[in-house]
């Protein structure tokens, strides 16, 4: 007798991810074209499984494009790629703005490294100091501005919600210490700091 699935897995960091995302407004699909992308019209496109490094996520992407949209403000949103140059560095300041207003937010749920981010910027990212907010410099002040939007429409309760949830998953995988045994490397989530 053939078995007839009624419903499928679904990784829980990445449903709470999607979640989050469809509550902010995007759709997200997965492709082999690009790394990230969205087309302004509320589609967030992610690399596919297979183009990611090990120690990515769809969290952490879904969250650093997320990110990306409270840097440049609710108008962006309407907008491709958040109106971000992403193949040069002209937009490095909105970049580490970015990865500022990331290490923040994922900070005050001790998931800093848990959903860091893939890119280059991974060095500047990892280099921030406790409160990534605090300084004069250009990125600190737009990463203050998406602080204060991540606490408005369409980003709240969303975002802050994600990260609750995302919290209290990977903190019931590090109390069991779950572990694939044959990874050479631990998971990430070992690292969390609660």
């Amino acid at each position: 007798m053939e078995r007839k699935a009624e419903q499928i897995y679904l990784d829980p960091l990445d449903a709470i991810w999607l979640t989050v995302a469809e509550r902010v407004g995007f759709r997200v699909e997965r492709s082999n074209e690009v790394y990230a992308s969205t087309d302004g019209q509320g589609t967030m496109v992610v690399g596919a499984p297979d183009t990611l490094d090990p120690d990515d996520c769809l969290a952490q992407l879904i969250l650093h494009e997320l990110c990306h949209s409270m840097i440049e403000g609710a108008e962006s949103l309407r907008v491709p790629d958040f109106g971000l140059d992403n193949e040069t560095s002209v937009d490095a300041v909105r970049e580490h703005a970015c990865l500022r207003l990331q290490a923040w937010l994922t900070g005050k749920y001790g998931l800093r490294r848990v959903l860091g981010p893939t890119t280059s910027f991974r060095g500047y990212y990892d280099e921030l100091p406790k409160n990534p907010l605090e300084g004069d410099e250009p990125s600190a002040t737009a990463a203050r501005r998406g602080a204060d939007r991540a606490t408005q429409s369409p980003w709240a309760p969303h975002i802050e919600e994600g990260l609750n949830a995302t919290a209290k998953v990977v903190e019931a995988a590090r109390e069991l210490g779950a572990h694939d045994p044959a990874a050479k490397k631990p998971p990430i989530w070992a690292s969390r700091k609660p």
